[in-house]
């Protein structure tokens, strides 16, 4: 059943949940004409501020293809479903290292059993509330590269039918590590190909390096971490679909560099899952005139968020 019909109507349902191949084309192309602003901006002015820049810009919309990708595992990026699964996995999928199809078959279950016994993504939202410090640890560990390093070995092993150790690494990663055999992993090969091919061409050979395989490695990661933190993290443990999961709200810098793409109007992408990410802040704003707003897990921003996510005192021990 979708959550959603709790609250809405079946014509508002419908009407939200209608998808635009027009928009997808947007979207995607909106995705890569972001990425190569932020490297015309370094090819322009090449310094360590435009560098850093340019890091930061790829790694927020590196998780916007994974968050096209999702849209695409939800069958909501691409009305022709053709295309939206094209569209999925070669443009937005594999240049992340992410697989559609699996990633589908364990989000899904996600949507079944949210913040329940049964869902896949509990061990991302049972450590919260935690401390400052111990976010604070796993804050280096992206920055530095260090999970992201984790997750790679994870997934190259994986290929290699090995066992990787993966454990603060998030459940979404993990999942894409654990499914990497040998024919996932060529077909990712053969996307940042291209794109290594694509950045010498306009570029230099370091160019792949440094703006996408380090944002992959390092401004991803974190950033991956605090989007999960913000949906799920230090909510009701229950099956209200209002307070298991959270809307965050997102200025134009932080929607720049940390929340592409509509991610952070979670609660309502709960509601009606197969809605296009395009119409998520329309029904946000459907259900605060139907006046729930009292009764949704909203964040009035990712640092109050990540305030309560880490309101647990600190140990006598430090």
């Amino acid at each position: 059943m979708t959550p959603g019909k709790a609250y809405l109507t079946s014509e508002e349902i419908r009407r939200f949940s209608a998808r635009s191949d027009r928009w997808g084309v947007w979207l995607v192309f909106h995705c890569w004409a972001v990425i190569a602003a932020a490297l015309a901006l370094f090819a322009w002015a090449p310094n360590p501020l435009t560098f850093i820049l340019a890091v930061m810009v790829i790694g927020s919309r590196q998780l916007g293809c994974a968050i096209l990708m999702h849209e695409a595992a939800h069958r909501a990026l691409f009305k022709n479903g053709r295309l939206n699964e094209l569209a999925g996995e070669w443009l937005v999928g594999w240049p992340v290292l992410a697989d559609l199809y699996e990633y589908r078959r364990y989000h899904l279950m996600h949507h079944q059993h949210t913040q329940t016994d049964k869902d896949p993504d509990l061990n991302l939202s049972k450590p919260f509330p935690t401390t400052r410090s111990s976010l604070r640890r796993k804050i280096i560990r992206d920055i530095t590269g260090q999970t992201g390093m984790k997750l790679r070995a994870a997934q190259i092993m994986a290929a290699l039918r090995f066992a990787g150790e993966t454990d603060d690494v998030p459940q979404a990663s993990q999942t894409f590590a654990q499914s990497f055999q040998g024919r996932v992993l060529g077909k990712a090969l053969i996307a940042n190909l291209i794109i290594f091919s694509v950045m010498w061409a306009v570029g230099a050979w370091w160019w792949w390096f440094a703006f996408w395989a380090l944002p992959l490695l390092t401004w991803y990661q974190l950033v991956l971490r605090v989007r999960n933190i913000a949906e799920h993290g230090a909510v009701e443990f229950s099956e209200n679909a209002l307070r298991n999961v959270r809307t965050t709200y997102a200025g134009p810098v932080l929607r720049l560099f940390l929340a592409p793409y509509y991610v952070n109007y979670h609660l309502e992408h709960h509601l009606v899952m197969h809605m296009p990410c395009f119409k998520l802040r329309k029904l946000h704003n459907l259900m605060i005139e139907k006046g729930f707003g009292g009764r949704m897990e909203l964040g009035q921003s990712y640092w109050d968020v990540l305030k309560i996510a880490t309101s647990r005192p600190e140990s006598k021990g430090g």
